[in-house]
């Protein structure tokens, strides 16, 4: 057998990528897929490395021994895994991937988005992950079914719009789950809230207030409403209604329920609303909503003022007004032809608290704001502030600078509720403490 030319490989070079295609087709000729398959992954990635340092061997290929343990391990995690990502995924200080085909990958590490050297062999390996990742959950992609949301099998979200509608081949973005599920007290360690701020919504969450949580992408709602539910009790029934689950509840008494697209023939989805109305006949004490953002937020509300109290959603809005306005746009837009008063009665008989949440312009997070829903003057919705996060500038590194704040209200009016769970006391010192 004629021996190929003998070359050294730089493992960020084109060279380092033309190698690692030709090993690795050369080994898709040589193994047992479906032999493969029967092994776990610890034996399966032997069973790869024993053929590679074969087919090196046999090609010639001169590496050192960095060299070839990085072409091991990616070629591992090509055939086993999600490939090039999957030194991304082992981190824990990133928060996003997003990949805008095969040459180009950006993440988000500590609130600043940076391009890294990863890249796929082309467009098609980058297709074949999105497919396997996809097909994990039941879902598909492909040219007649281009956007897909989905999640990884340790709950990071996943969504993938593939060509034709994406031009320069499959994007692909993940929002990274987070192995240590994060508590209030983090968030205050972290600066996104104060302690009184904190101690507030703790209340909240047990008193069973309903809640809305508001924000804008990547600002942390969802990791604030997997906060708030670590004080649902844990007798109670709850219910968790999302796209694709993500959720976090570590009370032993959760159905979690996702939604499903259509299937190729455009039958069979699932939606949001759909779940929602359901959960209703499944005896929950509490609804969880993912995130609102259609005429699901008619039946949440519904729920909410028929004895669920203590059910949560999500929504993207700017402010807690803007937020209470989306509600009401959503329903307008289900069909349901019911007059803007009648809906914004609804609201207000409904949603207790507004918890509003931001990305700032540092890459930091914080929550901005508490509000309760007061009541209806008129045609207009009565808000108060019981917390803000006033900017006070930044400091010399870029940071933003600035305090959470009370705005010197005597008593909310979840008063009462708070009472009722013996809660008052630790509401005043909180409320007294954010004045101070």
């Amino acid at each position: 057998m004629e021996r190929e030319r003998v070359h050294r490989v730089d493992t960020r070079s084109e060279e380092y990528y033309a190698t690692k295609t030709t090993i690795f087709n050369a080994l898709i000729d040589t193994i047992d897929l479906g032999q493969l398959a029967q092994l776990d992954a610890e034996s399966a990635r032997e069973e790869i490395r024993d053929i590679v340092v074969e087919i090196i061997s046999i090609k010639n290929v001169v590496m050192s021994i960095s060299e070839q343990e990085h072409l091991l391990d990616d070629i591992c995690n090509d055939v086993l895994g999600y490939g090039p990502l999957e030194p991304l995924l082992a981190r824990d200080d990133i928060a996003d991937i997003m990949v805008n085909g095969a040459d180009t990958t950006y993440i988000e590490v500590n609130g600043k988005i940076e391009r890294t050297n990863i890249r796929f062999r082309d467009n098609a390996q980058l297709m074949n992950i999105c497919q396997r990742i996809v097909s994990q959950v039941g879902r598909r992609v492909d040219e007649s079914s281009p956007i897909c949301d989905a999640r990884l099998l340790d709950g990071s979200r996943v969504n993938v719009i593939a060509p034709p509608l994406a031009i320069d081949g499959p994007t692909l973005t993940i929002r990274k789950f987070k192995k240590d599920k994060l508590r209030l007290a983090d968030l205050v360690k972290f600066g996104s809230i104060s302690e009184a701020g904190a101690e507030i919504l703790r209340i909240i969450g047990h008193s069973r207030c309903n809640v809305l949580i508001s924000g804008g992408t990547g600002s942390g709602k969802t990791t604030l409403l997997n906060c708030l539910t670590g004080f649902i009790d844990p007798t109670e029934r709850v219910i968790t209604c999302e796209d694709s689950a993500e959720l976090q509840l570590q009370q032993p008494h959760v159905v979690r329920l996702e939604t499903r697209p259509p299937n190729i023939e455009g039958s069979g989805e699932i939606s949001m609303r759909d779940l929602v109305k359901n959960c209703l006949r499944m005896r929950p004490e509490r609804i969880i909503v993912g995130e609102v953002r259609g005429p699901e937020a008619f039946d949440l509300l519904q729920a909410m003022n028929t004895g669920h109290d203590g059910s949560m959603g999500t929504l993207h809005a700017n402010t807690p007004r803007e937020a209470l306005s989306r509600v009401e746009s959503m329903i307008t837009m289900g069909g349901f032809s019911l007059p803007a008063k009648t809906i914004r009665e609804m609201i207000v008989g409904s949603i207790d608290v507004v918890v509003q949440a931001s990305r700032l312009r540092d890459g930091s997070r914080r929550i901005m704001q508490i509000t309760e829903v007061m009541g209806l003057e008129g045609d207009t919705i009565i808000l108060q502030d019981i917390m803000k996060f006033e900017v006070e500038g930044e400091d010399d590194d870029g940071r933003v600078k600035g305090r959470h704040r009370g705005t010197g209200i005597g008593r909310p009016r979840f008063w009462d509720r708070a009472s009722y769970f013996n809660m008052e006391r630790d509401l005043a010192k909180a409320i007294d403490a954010l004045d101070t």
